[in-house]
């Protein structure tokens, strides 16, 4: 479960909206949408603990450590850094316990998973924007925390990727894991999330997606 009580998040003395009091279920899958500079993406931050927020408390019934994994937007990643593909999506084994030969045979796994297979060894710089997040998300596929927080996670892939991005996402909640999206598609948070947070400056709104987002309104958030 994730429980926000009275927050309030943003820059030193200039919160984005007024308090919020949120809590989700475990187990549940829920979307973030919003207007730019709403602060869907600083929400996540505060959530996952790397960021503090103005007031109030995040509460999260598993250690951030290990517990929850983040996927932030991968403009964030530096792609001069000398690593392969592989590298970065080995990555995800932080914390897990499996021998030689079960990482590797579940690296090779995921990698065909994420259609990646034959780009182990590019490096960042020689990827492209879809390769990269799919690398990005195929990390988190390794990663065995319970709670798992994604921020624009279709940024930069086609529409093939995309549906595949949906498809782990999931399966991952069938496995019981809790999570929160951040996305701009309006007619994919309505058809793919149970829930929906929309933020905005004036405050948040809380409800099914169905019925929070209706079809006349299925625009990409600006």
């Amino acid at each position: 479960m994730i429980t926000c009580t009275a927050l309030r998040w943003g820059a030193p003395g200039q919160p984005l909206t007024p308090a919020l009091d949120l809590t989700l279920e475990r187990g549940s899958l829920t979307g973030i949408i919003g207007a730019n500079g709403t602060g869907k993406s600083s929400l996540l931050k505060v959530i996952a603990g790397l960021q503090k927020p103005l007031a109030g408390n995040v509460t999260v019934d598993v250690p951030r450590r290990g517990g929850l994994s983040f996927l932030p937007q991968q403009q964030h990643l530096d792609r001069q850094f000398p690593i392969s593909l592989q590298e970065l999506v080995a990555a995800g084994f932080w914390g897990t316990q499996l021998s030689s030969q079960q990482r590797s045979q579940r690296l090779a796994a995921v990698l065909e998973d994420w259609s990646l297979s034959g780009l182990e060894h590019r490096p960042l710089m020689a990827l492209s924007g879809g390769e990269l997040q799919r690398a990005l998300l195929a990390r988190m596929s390794l990663a065995e925390a319970p709670v798992l927080l994604l921020d624009e996670p279709h940024a930069a892939l086609d529409e093939e990727g995309q549906a595949l991005c949906w498809k782990h996402i999931h399966a991952w909640h069938d496995a019981g894991r809790t999570l929160i999206v951040v996305c701009h598609d309006l007619a994919s948070v309505r058809h793919h999330t149970q829930q929906v947070v929309q933020i905005k400056h004036t405050g948040c709104l809380f409800g099914p997606s169905k019925e929070l987002i209706r079809p006349q309104h299925q625009m990409q958030v600006a």
